[in-house]
C-alpha cells in the first residue's frame, strides 16, 4: 500500500503518518506539505528513520506536483488546509484556495491517474453550523458560518460530485474538535496550556459557555485508519465522542492541572459569529467497530503534561505566531 498523506507535518496529519506507518507494515507513506505556518518539521522526526516514510515539499495545489504523486498512489488521505477559524476571520482567501481549489486538484488528478483505491479527505463537524438542541447526522443540512467552514464545506460538496460523476472512492470524514500532543499552539486547548504555564492570562471568548465535542488525537486516527479499510465509497461519516464541555471548565481543568490559579482566566470579546454549540451523531463509524477508548479528562491532562514536557517544541512556534496572537488576544485582554 503506497499512501499519501496531505498536509501530513500538521498534528491530525503527523499523528495519523505514525499509525499508517504501523496499520500497514509493509506499507509506504509519503508526506506531502508546504510546511505554512501549522505545518511543523519536527512532528515527522519519529519517522525520519524509517526507510518507508519520505517527505516532500509542495502544495496540494500544485497540480504538476500532485499529478506525479497519484501515478504512485493507492491511497490518499489529505489533511491539508487552513484550519483555524479565528485566522479565516483576518484572511479568508487562503482557506478557500486550500480547502476548495486543493481539493479539486487531489480529486481531478485522482480521476485522471485512475489508480487510488480510496481518497479520504478530511473534514469537520462545523459544517453543519451551530447545533443548539439534539446532534447532526451526516444528512443534516450544512450551514457553516465562518469562511473556514464554508471553504470546507464547498470542498466536501467538490469531492462528493466526483464521486457521484465519476465513481471516485471518495470517504469524507467530519470530526468533532481534535486534541491533543503536537496541536499547533493557536488553537484553545494550546493556548491554555501554553499561557498557563507562562503564567499569562488565558483569553476566554465571551461567557465562556461556548459548548464542544472533544476527541482525542489518538482515537480521531484509530477513526481514520478505520475508514481507510472498511469505508463505504462515496460516504460522509461523523466521528464524535459523546463527550461536551464548555470552554470555561477546559480552561479551569487545564489550570488545575498545573497547578495555577483560576485568576488568570480573562474574559475578552467574543469573536465575529462565535457558534454556541456543536453536536454530532456518529452511528455510521461506530458501526464499523470503532469506538474512542481516551476519556476526556485523562486525554486532556496527557496533553497538557506534553506541553509542559516539551517547551522547545511549542515555545518557537508561539514566537512565529506572536504577531497573530497579538492582534488576536492582545487588544480584548486590554478592553475586557
Amino acid at each position: 500500500m503506497r499512501i499519501l498523506v496531505g498536509g501530513g507535518a500538521g498534528f491530525i496529519g503527523s499523528h495519523f503518518a505514525e499509525a499508517a506507518l504501523r496499520a500497514w507494515p509493509r506499507g509506504r507513506v509519503t508526506v506531502l506539505d508546504n510546511l505554512s505556518f501549522a505545518g511543523v518539521l519536527a512532528n515527522l522526526d519519529g519517522m525520519k528513520r524509517d526507510p518507508r516514510f519520505r517527505f516532500v515539499r509542495g502544495d496540494i495545489c500544485d497540480r504538476t506536483l500532485v499529478d506525479k504523486l497519484m501515478q504512485e498512489t493507492d491511497l490518499l488521505v489529505n489533511f491539508a488546509a487552513e484550519t483555524h477559524v479565528d485566522r479565516s476571520l483576518l484572511s479568508a482567501g487562503k482557506f478557500l484556495r486550500t480547502s476548495v481549489q486543493g481539493t479539486f486538484a487531489l480529486v481531478d488528478s485522482a480521476r485522471m491517474a485512475g489508480r487510488a483505491e480510496k481518497l479520504v479527505l478530511m473534514s469537520t463537524d462545523e459544517v453543519y453550523g451551530p447545533v443548539l438542541r439534539g446532534a447532526a447526522d451526516e444528512r443534516y443540512p450544512l450551514n457553516p458560518t465562518s469562511p473556514y467552514s464554508a471553504a470546507k464545506a464547498a470542498g466536501d460538496m467538490v469531492a462528493l460530485s466526483y464521486a457521484r460523476s465519476f465513481g471516485l472512492p471518495v470517504v469524507i470524514p467530519r470530526a468533532c474538535n481534535i486534541y491533543g500532543p503536537r496541536q499547533f499552539p493557536e488553537k484553545a486547548i494550546p493556548v491554555f496550556a501554553t499561557n498557563a504555564i507562562m503564567d499569562t492570562p488565558l483569553p476566554v471568548y465571551g461567557d465562556g459557555r461556548q459548548e464542544r465535542e472533544w476527541l482525542f488525537v489518538g482515537d480521531a486516527v484509530r477513526a481514520l485508519v478505520t475508514l481507510c479499510r472498511r469505508g463505504t465509497r462515496g460516504r460522509i461519516y461523523n466521528i464524535g465522542s459523546g463527550v461536551w464541555r464548555q470552554n470555561m471548565a477546559v480552561a479551569r481543568r487545564i489550570l488545575r492541572r498545573l497547578g495555577k490559579p483560576s485568576s488568570l482566566i480573562r474574559h475578552v470579546a467574543d469573536r465575529p459569529g462565535h457558534d454556541r454549540r456543536y453536536a454530532i451523531r456518529d452511528r455510521g463509524i461506530r458501526s464499523l467497530g470503532w469506538r474512542p477508548r481516551v476519556r476526556f479528562e485523562r486525554g486532556l491532562d496527557l496533553t497538557v503534561d506534553w506541553y509542559r514536557a516539551h517547551p522547545e517544541w511549542w515555545r518557537p512556534l508561539r514566537a512565529r505566531s506572536r504577531g497573530y496572537l497579538r492582534a488576536q488576544y492582545g487588544e480584548r485582554l486590554k478592553g475586557r
